[in-house]
């Protein structure tokens, strides 16, 4: 990519503005007219685009004397009826209740690429879409629908990791890999979505508010209200019930603070458990071509969701922890228990136990937080692109499951000999440590399992194509073996 697609496009400047013969659509880069009906946002930042791009631009506009200062120097700003006939690939930047303002420009508009960039005001649940409207407007020219998923902004600084990719369709291949090949030239990465027909959905794209995100979301908001109220209800309702004592100022941090670490808990354990069911599955069809269930199959797909939201919680839990020392209650809670031991005359309070398992507990969350940290760093789309398949497995499995193990040590060692003790057994209700404890000491039993030599063996097998229905001999090729071919025979 050239360098000059990455600097900013704020200030203006350039030389790339003179005139260029117009040639056909498949012709070079360098000699082709672009242009753009519409000056706004959206049309002038295009238009900057495009100048550093290369290509000499003209824009369309009923009134061009109003709008002429607003855009480079280098681009022409003309009549619409002017703009449309020099130009080989023409950018609608017009809201679309206002495409019929068009018609006019019917016979100029014959045999050109018009290239939809325009968004509805709401999902679109049926009908024809935008472009698919134009199309039955302009039915000699040739639509493609693209660059609606981009903004202004995207366009002024220059493409970005997470904005370089512009979904493109269209029913003409010549005139969407004309649009890939300016897409490219812009910087951007193009994505052939296909037909003209797969426009509503390009359309709708911009309207998601974080399609894959909304199940984890929710478990995770289920699991804080549930740890919430349970430790409420041992925490503050037990005391309060039993002993008359008001504990309610625990509320804002301390019960939050012990729900947080639950929640992550248990969603870096969901992480992991689809997996691991995935695997069963395998194992017991004996086959790896069998489709999983759908429900599973999801699962599969939202594991980066649940650990970045476990990430989330266990962050927060490492604020709230630094922020215990600050609250007033504490204060006093450790200026009460200094005064009882000067007037019981207690001149050395120790406790070995109690001051190691203090040291292993902070020590082990630290660890689990900088595994957790790193998963959720190779998570990002810039990293994982920049490592190769191997490392990425090896971060988010290896290192996974070594920050899950983390956690639940963590997790333990809080709980020390708590379990055994009956005090805490509020309501007849285990600690909460006790319920957390359930699902991640699953998963790591159920990954002990899978380590297995003769499970792992047969894993392996299964995931190289032998299947137990066809009575597949197989042979595992040995270390050395040439390209990592197998040797299988049926």
């Amino acid at each position: 990519m050239p360098d000059e697609m990455q600097r900013s496009l704020i200030e203006r400047g350039g030389d790339t503005g003179r005139h260029r013969p117009l040639e056909a659509c498949g012709s070079e880069l360098d000699t082709q007219i672009v242009g753009i009906l519409g000056t706004g946002d959206f049309s002038r930042s295009l238009a900057r685009r495009l100048v550093a791009s290369g290509y000499h631009v003209v824009v369309g506009s009923r009134t061009p004397k109003r709008y002429v200062a607003l855009f480079p120097e280098e681009a022409q700003v003309t009549s619409q009826l002017e703009a449309v006939s020099q130009a080989d690939v023409v950018f609608v930047a017009i809201f679309p209740e206002h495409h019929p303002t068009l018609l006019e420009l019917k016979p100029a508009l014959a045999g050109k690429i018009l290239v939809d960039v325009s968004n509805g005001m709401q999902i679109k649940r049926g009908g024809p879409s935008h472009a698919e409207q134009l199309a039955n407007m302009f039915p000699e020219s040739f639509i493609v629908k693209g660059f609606n998923t981009i903004s202004a902004w995207v366009l002024q600084t220059g493409p970005r990791d997470g904005s370089r990719q512009v979904f493109l369709c269209s029913n003409s291949s010549k005139a969407k890999n004309s649009v890939q090949a300016i897409c490219r030239r812009m910087g951007f990465c193009p994505v052939d979505m296909g037909l003209l027909s797969y426009s509503a959905e390009i359309e709708n794209l911009p309207f998601h508010l974080f399609p894959s995100w909304g199940t984890p979301i929710l478990i995770t908001v289920i699991l804080f209200i549930f740890f919430y109220l349970y430790n409420f209800i041992r925490d503050i309702l037990h005391p309060f019930v039993t002993a008359g004592e008001s504990v309610f100022y625990k509320m804002p941090i301390d019960t939050v603070n012990v729900t947080l670490p639950s929640v992550s808990l248990v969603m870096l354990a969901l992480v992991y458990m689809p997996g691991l069911l995935a695997a069963s599955l395998q194992l017991r069809r004996g086959t790896k071509y069998s489709c999983f269930p759908v429900w599973l199959d999801k699962w599969l797909t939202k594991r980066k969701q649940f650990g970045l939201c476990s990430f989330l919680c266990a962050a927060m839990h490492a604020i709230y922890s630094l922020c215990l020392p600050m609250r007033q209650s504490a204060r006093f809670k450790l200026l009460n228990a200094a005064f009882k031991q000067v007037q019981q005359g207690v001149e050395k309070v120790w406790s070995d136990e109690g001051v190691w398992r203090m040291e292993l507990y902070i020590s082990v969350g630290i660890i689990a937080l900088g595994l957790l940290s790193l998963l959720a760093i190779t998570s990002l789309p810039s990293v994982a692109d920049s490592i190769n398949w191997r490392e990425f497995s090896f971060v988010q499995s290896t290192l996974g499951y070594c920050g899950l193990f983390m956690a639940t040590l963590h997790t333990l060692l809080f709980g020390w000999d708590r379990a055994f003790d009956p005090g805490q057994y509020r309501f007849y209700l285990p600690p909460t440590f006790i319920v957390v404890l359930i699902l991640p000491v699953t998963v790591l039993f159920g990954r002990i399992i899978l380590l297995l030599p003769c499970v792992a063996h047969q894993l392996q097998q299964i995931r190289r194509g032998w299947e137990k229905s066809r009575h597949v001999r197989f042979a595992l090729p040995d270390d050395d073996s040439y390209n990592g071919l197998d040797n299988s025979h049926v």
